[in-house]
């Protein structure tokens, strides 16, 4: 009995021993499909056609005066307190507004002279017209012809700005350039 049952284990073993061998490895996988070459990039636009630029100068030489005011081509100069002598600091500022005017030489411009609310009303007209004269003669002094420019003193009748402070006071002490007309 020995002899079967032995012979029953290698019979097992002889079967189930080659069940027992390598796995099987799957194929690889199939090579990815040739991938089409991408199209180039479109090719640049052409160029824009350059705007035609008008001419700066005829462009403001067309508008009328309130129009070129608008565009704030000239700034208001400062004065100390009862002065009316141009500060060393607003001479780069009155230099800008004589080039603007040499370069827009059609611009005829008032100058108007301001004060605070300190003194009278016949003190700061007086004062208001030397700051707005100092201002004219130092764009003469540039080369500014004379008679495109005038002056004007409001004195303290037209203030920026009406708090009782030094520092709105300074405001109001000024020589404001006002483009009025152009010449023919």
């Amino acid at each position: 009995m020995k002899k079967p049952i032995l012979l029953l284990i290698a019979l097992a073993i002889v079967t189930t021993l080659p069940a027992c061998g390598k796995k099987k490895v799957p194929p690889p996988p199939p090579p990815p499909a040739p991938v089409a070459p991408e199209a180039p990039p479109p090719a640049p636009a052409p160029p824009a056609q350059p705007e035609v630029q008008v001419d700066e100068y005829a462009r403001i030489k067309a508008m009328n005066a309130d129009e070129i005011e608008k565009l704030g081509l000239l700034s208001p100069v400062y004065f100390d307190f009862d002065s009316a002598d141009v500060r060393e600091s607003e001479r780069a500022t009155l230099a800008r507004n004589a080039d603007v005017l040499k370069k827009y030489d059609f611009l005829r411009v008032t100058i108007e002279g301001h004060c605070d609310e300190r003194g009278t009303i016949e003190y700061n007209i007086a004062l208001g017209e030397r700051r707005a004269q100092s201002a004219i003669d130092y764009l003469v002094s540039l080369g500014v012809p004379r008679e495109r420019l005038k002056n004007v003193s409001y004195g303290k009748e037209v203030p920026v700005c009406s708090e009782s402070t030094e520092a709105c006071w300074q405001q109001n002490r000024r020589a404001t350039p006002t483009v009025t007309s152009k010449t023919s």
